[in-house]
């Protein structure tokens, strides 16, 4: 699914119209990334939490020329499914 595909569910799901729709997944993307930019998480109970995790310089190889290269530091955003998402994709029902 892409994003015209989820803004079209949206308009079928909710009533709104395809402006709107696409005004609130703008909406919602933007204040997820602004509060992970500021070290914050995002927690939809239910859906999952967002969050950044830092990743540690480390010493690579260049496929190519099998040299090593060294990979900076860098922050990297993150999804953890929450249990009922997670268990309504595996099929099942969340233990409550």
């Amino acid at each position: 699914m892409n994003k015209a595909e989820l803004i079209e569910q949206i308009t079928k799901d909710s009533g709104m119209t395809k402006k709107q729709a696409g005004d609130a997944l703008e909406s919602f993307t933007s204040a997820v990334v602004s509060t992970l930019k500021k070290g914050d998480t995002v927690t939809l109970v239910g859906f999952g939490t967002f969050s950044v995790s830092s990743r540690a310089a480390r010493n690579g190889r260049n496929p190519q020329t099998g040299a090593t290269i060294k990979i900076k530091a860098r922050k990297v955003p993150k999804f953890k499914a929450g249990k009922d998402f997670a268990a309504k994709i595996a099929g099942g029902k969340a233990k409550k």
